[in-house]
């Protein structure tokens, strides 16, 4: 059997070898391979470019994905804080390539940020709460 997706195209032989076929990654008009979002640049409302998408968290229960972990700030990665953003507050933009969200550096860097090291123990029920609140408080839904 071949099957066709966002990872090229496998068959059952290359499936049960380990073998991935990416090279023939793509996109869809509806659906983005997950190593493709990163690296991709956000930008705010004035075509400032904020950052870089560093990461995906995906809900494991609910098949979706949660956060995209944006680095910002520092410098050769000195400095650097991530911040994880609600899927739902970003926006694609294909004439930029990249992702549009609507703050200002001012709110972003008022947003919980973590460091990189805080954020291999993120992902609690207090962690969820903090980032649902803040982004609540500017108008946005919840998560869940």
């Amino acid at each position: 059997m071949t099957t066709y997706g966002t990872t090229g195209t496998s068959t059952d032989e290359g499936i049960r070898s380990g073998e991935i076929q990416d090279e023939h990654v793509h996109e869809t008009a509806e659906l983005i391979a997950a190593e493709k979002v990163r690296g991709t640049s956000v930008y705010n409302a004035a075509g400032d470019d904020l950052g870089t998408i560093h990461d995906l968290m995906i809900d494991k229960r609910a098949g979706r994905v949660a956060y995209a972990v944006m680095s910002f700030g520092g410098f050769l990665g000195i400095g650097e804080k991530y911040h994880p953003l609600p899927w739902n507050v970003l926006t694609y933009d294909e004439s930029k390539g990249g992702y549009n969200i609507d703050l200002t550096a001012d709110q972003l860097r008022s947003a919980p940020s973590y460091s990189r090291e805080e954020m291999l123990r993120f992902g609690g029920r207090a962690d969820d709460d903090r980032v649902d609140t803040y982004y609540g408080g500017l108008g946005y839904p919840p998560l869940v």
